[in-house]
């Protein structure tokens, strides 16, 4: 990976880490503050949920999509089969060992996409943390949705859509740079 982050700054290839995250109507809450006693709820519509699927590089150039059905090994084929046809020079997608990510579907497509400049890099397993996208999610649901965004159906897709459409404009992850040295 220390290879390809090197190429990516260079500006030879395009680098991409992807992953796939829920946005539930529960909302994300992962601490708070009330008085002793003091009674805090926030009222939502409950049982629905935007599932997405996102592609971002450290420049914030994100490729997503979303839906409300899960997210499986043909969606995320779908999107990476549309990604191929839209590169401009090669393309490395940094994905994790998740099952859906390891679909047949993939093992099949993989010599096409790679005639078309698209490779995947898998990582090792359990290591959430080597992958930007996971910063992507947490910055998402702790930042970019306010909590009136999970009140209904209708206003969670339309925030989670909004806040994926402006990445890389109005909404920027600083990403830690990467010594290539």
């Amino acid at each position: 990976m220390h290879e390809l982050e090197k190429l990516s700054q260079a500006g030879l290839i395009d680098l991409f880490y992807g992953d796939e995250s829920r946005v539930s109507s529960e909302g994300y809450v992962p601490y708070g503050w009330q008085f002793p006693h003091e009674d805090v709820a926030i009222y939502v519509e409950k049982g629905h949920w935007v599932n997405v699927w996102g592609l971002i590089s450290r420049q914030n150039e994100c490729h997503w999509a979303t839906t409300e059905e899960n997210i499986n090994g043909r969606f995320i084929m779908e999107q990476l089969d549309s990604l191929s046809f839209a590169i401009k020079k090669e393309t490395f997608v940094v994905l994790d060992n998740a099952s859906v990510h390891r679909a047949k579907l993939f093992q099949e497509l993989l010599p096409i996409w790679q005639e078309r400049g698209l490779f995947l890099f898998f990582l090792p397993t359990y290591s959430p943390h080597l992958t930007i996208a996971e910063t992507l999610w947490r910055k998402l649901k702790m930042e970019w949705l306010a909590p009136e965004d999970y009140l209904e159906k209708d206003s969670l897709q339309y925030a989670v859509n909004r806040c994926m459409a402006n990445i890389g404009d109005h909404l920027k992850i600083s990403f830690s740079l990467f010594n290539a040295n």
